[in-house]
Parts: structure tokens; C-alpha cells; sequence
């Protein structure tokens, strides 16, 4: 699990594309900052997907992408010298400054457009799958390349959200350089999945082919008020 705060800006230095499954493994510079305390198999979110590192140094690490994770994210597009938002795996003494993230992309989102609004940008993006649209709402967590973010606006009818990124963020991730035709990892917030999956358990019909709950309370207050008279 993650917390959407970007620690640190890995390069990446090499790929190496592995014919007999079609995946890839990545080398990853510049990443000190993060290695210090890492150990084989930990979990290291790398533009929102969370990979488990196969090896290190003091500088570098490598990863393997599977080929399912390739056509799910924006990973298969990295190249040579690409740079990566880069964040640990939480522990017990982690603060958390972003939101619950897991790492695992719900889809790719395109940039429509980028926008000044004084020091800070605004980005408008269309998901390529248009489902996780019903998980994003105004003023709610969004995870983009592994960054937690604030939605500014939706628009349902259109496909898109924005989310606007101040001069401090525009330093600290990858996304801030894209631009309009590009592509990021999106993480929708979890607790909508959740909230969604709870509320259609109250509607559905049990394996004993019983009313839900929500059914059962509206017929007996239904009942009460006829025999009432109210």
C-alpha cells in the first residue's frame, strides 16, 4: 500500500524486453533516496504501478512488468532516460500526507488539455475505460502516475475530470511535464469500490432468493403506514 506522495524522480536507464512471456524489466537510476533501507521483493510504486524490486544497488533497481501490466498503464511506453515517480511501500511509521492507494492501475487517462491558472496548471483527462468515471467525484482523491491528487471538476456528459497541479507538485512528478495526447496511470479512490460493492449488497437478492435489506425496511414501513392509516 501507498500513499500517493511522490518521494523521488527515478531515470530510467535501461529495458530489456523478455521474448519468452512479452514482459519487460526495468532499470532504474537516480533512486537512492528511496534504497536505503529496500530489500529483495519489496514493493515500489513506479508511476502508480506497484512492482516488487528483483534487484538493487545503492543508486539503481530492477523490476519485471508483465505483460498484463504493460497493457494496462503507460509503463510500456517508458523509454531510455524516461523519468518515473517513485514511491515505497508504506510502513508503521509512515505519515500520511496523500490518501490509501494500492498501486493498481483502473485505467490509462489521456491529457485533453493543459491550462495556466496563475502559477498552477490545470489538466483535463478522458479515462480510456469510462467506468471509473462513476468513481470520481468533485473534490475527491484521484491517484495520476502515482500521485494523489484533488479533482477539481467533473463532467459526466463529457468523460473528463481535472485536477490542477501548484508550482510546488509541478516539481515533484512527471505529470506536470506531459502534455495534451499523452497518457497517465489513474487509481481511483478505493473507498468508492467499496461504498459501491456494500450499497448494491442492500438491493440484490441473497442465494435464497430473499428481498435485500433495503427492500425488506421499505415494504414493512409500507405495511405500517396502511395499517395506520397514514
Amino acid at each position: 500500500m501507498f500513499t500517493g506522495i511522490v518521494e523521488t524522480l527515478g531515470v530510467v536507464s535501461e529495458l530489456n524486453t523478455q521474448p519468452e512471456d512479452g514482459g519487460t524489466t526495468l532499470t532504474i537510476a537516480n533512486a537512492s533516496e528511496i534504497l536505503e533501507d529496500c530489500t529483495l521483493g519489496d514493493s515500489i510504486s513506479v508511476n502508480g504501478a506497484c512492482l516488487t524490486v528483483t534487484s538493487f544497488d545503492k543508486n539503481t533497481f530492477k523490476v519485471g512488468v508483465a505483460p498484463e501490466t504493460l497493457r494496462r498503464t503507460n509503463l510500456g511506453s517508458l523509454k531510455q532516460n524516461s523519468n518515473v515517480n517513485l514511491e515505497r511501500a508504506v510502513s508503521a511509521s509512515t505519515r500520511m500526507g496523500g490518501h490509501f492507494v494500492q498501486g493498481h492501475v483502473d485505467s490509462v487517462a489521456s491529457i485533453l488539455k493543459v491550462e495556466p491558472d496563475g502559477e498552477a496548471l490545470t489538466f483535463r483527462l478522458k479515462p480510456r475505460d469510462k467506468s471509473v468515471l462513476r468513481y470520481v467525484v468533485e473534490k475527491g482523491f484521484i491517484t495520476l502516475d502515482g500521485a494523489s491528487l484533488t479533482v477539481t471538476r467533473v463532467d459526466d456528459e463529457g468523460g473528463w475530470w481535472e485536477v490542477m497541479l501548484i508550482s510546488y507538485t509541478q516539481e515533484k512528478i512527471v505529470t506536470a511535464g506531459k502534455k495534451p495526447g499523452e497518457d497517465v496511470n489513474v487509481e481511483v479512490d478505493q473507498i468508492g469500490k467499496y461504498v459501491e460493492k456494500a450499497v448494491e449488497g442492500y438491493f440484490s437478492k441473497g442465494s435464497s432468493g430473499e428481498p435485500a435489506i433495503l427492500q425488506k425496511m421499505v415494504e414493512r414501513i409500507f405495511d405500517e403506514r396502511l395499517k395506520s392509516g397514514k
